[in-house]
């Protein structure tokens, strides 16, 4: 998980370490007391480096890496902060040739502010759910599904789910049963690496129901591309993920289409597999096969984890007129409205649209890491209108 980032933690770990040790340390304390100082900065390189070189996504045991993820937020991204707010307020004094550094005043402000938003986003922000209703409008949707409802969820992230996040899937799937919508989607990551972690779960996901039931597609976390494993291995846990959706009642869409009837009108659910840009992201996506039998004009939702795929697959080579995806979390952090996602994704959070045709973004329902700020665990609810000509 952090391999690709070891060296800019590292560098993150023991440049602010050594600015605030030679600044304000040095000459204030014995050397005894700056080796304890020292301590954690030591704890966290020897982390970093053991974390880095391990060739799985994460270790076995989760708690592990939210451990480490925790501490680099605790210490290492304050000190960071810090270090920066004190090093513009040295340029600062020099400009302004005064001689208080008022930028170790900010500094200190951001380090209670980054502790506050830690500490809320591990606990009551990662308990939060949140039920949006939106409208989406087509001249071509059929006057039988004129105000079909569709409640639309992404990127649960089940194995997250234990200790005292364990009753938040049952708040969540309780939540989604009582808008009593005609349908319910999932776009993909019901996992974080292994099907293992679906079983303890099973029974609770299983309890979804709507008229015309539980529709799904495979995220990038649902492939076994997160271990280290035989290819033989690999493959069977890929159709234990399979068969553990199916087996909850799901119907389960690779590169695939269903039609759905009302009276003597129909709407087709059309579902790609991961079409993403490569490792880690795999790319198993096939447009041509998933559109297979459908005809220009009738309407069409497209299934897709990946949005990054609206703009590059589904609309010049499909018809599909709403596509519902996830994966991007709005990267679990929003303030004052922003995400750092949107410096990645051009679609990454609600509706957008390109003339008639639209995505919908879900910042999803929970997370391989339990933190959230400013983005609620989201359960949508979108409803089709037929709109006139």
């Amino acid at each position: 998980m952090i391999t690709k980032i070891v060296i800019p933690l590292l560098l993150a770990i023991l440049l602010p370490w050594l600015y605030i040790d030679r600044q304000y340390l040095k000459h204030r304390l014995k050397k005894s007391w700056r080796y304890l100082w020292w301590m954690p900065a030591a704890a966290m390189v020897a982390a970093t480096l053991l974390l880095g070189t391990s060739r799985d996504f994460a270790p076995d045991n989760i708690s592990v890496i939210n451990t480490y993820l925790f501490l680099v937020g605790f210490l290492v991204i304050p000190a960071t902060l810090f270090v920066l707010c004190s090093l513009a307020g040295r340029l600062l004094r020099r400009l302004c040739h005064t001689t208080r550094n008022y930028g170790n005043i900010v500094g200190m402000l951001s380090v209670l502010g980054c502790w506050y938003i830690l500490i809320y986003g591990c606990t009551k922000g990662f308990h939060q759910i949140t039920v949006k209703q939106l409208t989406y409008c087509s001249d071509q949707l059929p006057d039988a599904f004129d105000g079909y409802r569709i409640v639309h969820f992404s990127d649960a992230h089940v194995g997250t789910y234990s200790g005292r996040h364990a009753p938040l899937l049952e708040r969540a799937v309780d939540s989604i049963n009582a808008q009593g919508a005609d349908l319910i989607v999932f776009t993909g990551d019901l996992q974080n690496r292994m099907p293992s972690e679906i079983l303890p779960h099973q029974a609770t996901l299983s309890r979804l129901h709507a008229k015309d039931g539980v529709i799904s597609v495979m995220g990038n976390h649902d492939y076994p591309h997160y271990i280290t494993a035989e290819d033989k291995q690999k493959k069977s846990n890929l159709e234990v993920t399979k068969r553990l959706q199916r087996s909850m009642g799901w119907t389960l869409l690779l590169n695939s289409n269903i039609a759905l009837h009302r009276d003597a009108d129909s709407i087709i659910v059309a579902g790609m597999e991961n079409d993403g840009t490569g490792r880690p992201f795999p790319s198993y996506g096939d447009i041509k096969k998933t559109m297979r039998g459908i005809q220009q004009g009738q309407f069409t939702l497209m299934l897709q984890h990946d949005p990054s795929s609206w703009r590059r697959t589904i609309l010049p080579q499909s018809s599909a007129q709403l596509t519902l995806s996830g994966h991007t979390h709005a990267t679990q952090f929003s303030l004052f409205g922003w995400s750092p996602a949107s410096l990645i994704y051009k679609e990454w959070g609600g509706m957008y649209y390109e003339g008639r045709r639209a995505i919908h973004v879900s910042t999803g329902l929970g997370g391989f890491i339990p933190f959230r700020f400013g983005v609620p665990g989201e359960i949508t609810v979108i409803t089709l209108k037929k709109k006139q000509v």
